[in-house]
């Protein structure tokens, strides 16, 4: 059965719409027997999120590791327009361990699907981005045959974000990008995109779509701790 070792996205009460400390969610990743959280709070552009002093500040202040529990340092970028622009500049993005990129409808308009795929495309041109973020969110649909290729060309891993499943035909979308990543062997992360620590670490509903379609467990980064530790190395 597929488990993962570690949660790839986790938001605290840096952002107004978190509820739950860093340490909460530590404790919850310690009692999951999780071996590593990544800290990815949404980045200014989104309202009552964290400034560019917070992400600035981030490697220096965060420790390696806490309560047994690794940290990963990184952030949730919002994407800005279909022209590749994001939040968070790179002299800051750079000295991130894990750095995602998501559209949020209160950062940008969604459109058509010729334009997300264009954003998409320009997005993963990105050599400081590492993960496509929650790319299956229902509104923000796109060609996949394209994009996919795209994500595999520029070295990117994508997300299949547990939380997203709930929202309409978005588990539909995920399933299709899956179904993508894995006839072209693009690297995946589930993540729980948790807002309450009580939601680190819960990916049930991603893990039954993704065992449903056969996905190949070897191309899920945090399922194994040596394989997505690597591939955070090999980002950095």
């Amino acid at each position: 059965m597929l488990k993962i070792v570690g949660d790839t996205h986790t938001h605290t009460v840096a952002c107004d719409h978190a509820f739950s400390t860093l340490a909460d969610n530590v404790a919850q990743a310690k009692k999951l027997g999780l071996r590593f959280l990544c800290v990815t709070e949404h980045a200014p552009a989104l309202p009552g999120c964290a400034s560019e002093v917070y992400f600035a500040t981030l490697p220096s202040n965060l420790p390696l590791e806490l309560d047994g529990v690794k940290l990963i340092k990184g952030a949730e970028l919002n994407i800005l327009d279909y022209d590749g622009a994001v939040d968070l500049p790179d002299d800051i993005i750079r000295h991130l361990d894990w750095v995602i990129a998501s559209y949020h409808p209160p950062c940008i308009e969604a459109k058509t699907p010729a334009e997300h795929t264009r954003g998409w495309i320009k997005i993963a041109e990105n050599p400081h981005i590492h993960v496509i973020g929650h790319c299956g969110r229902e509104g923000f649909e796109f060609e996949c045959a394209p994009v996919l290729q795209a994500f595999k060309d520029f070295g990117k891993v994508v997300e299949i974000n547990s939380h997203s499943l709930h929202r309409g035909h978005s588990i539909d979308n995920c399933r299709e990008i899956a179904t993508h990543c894995a006839q072209l062997g693009v690297p995946i992360v589930i993540s729980s995109d948790s807002h309450i620590y009580f939601k680190v670490g819960a990916v049930q509903p991603a893990i039954d779509m993704l065992e449903e379609i056969g996905f190949p467990q070897e191309l899920v980064l945090n399922a194994d701790y040596d394989r997505f530790m690597h591939a955070v190395e090999r980002h950095r």
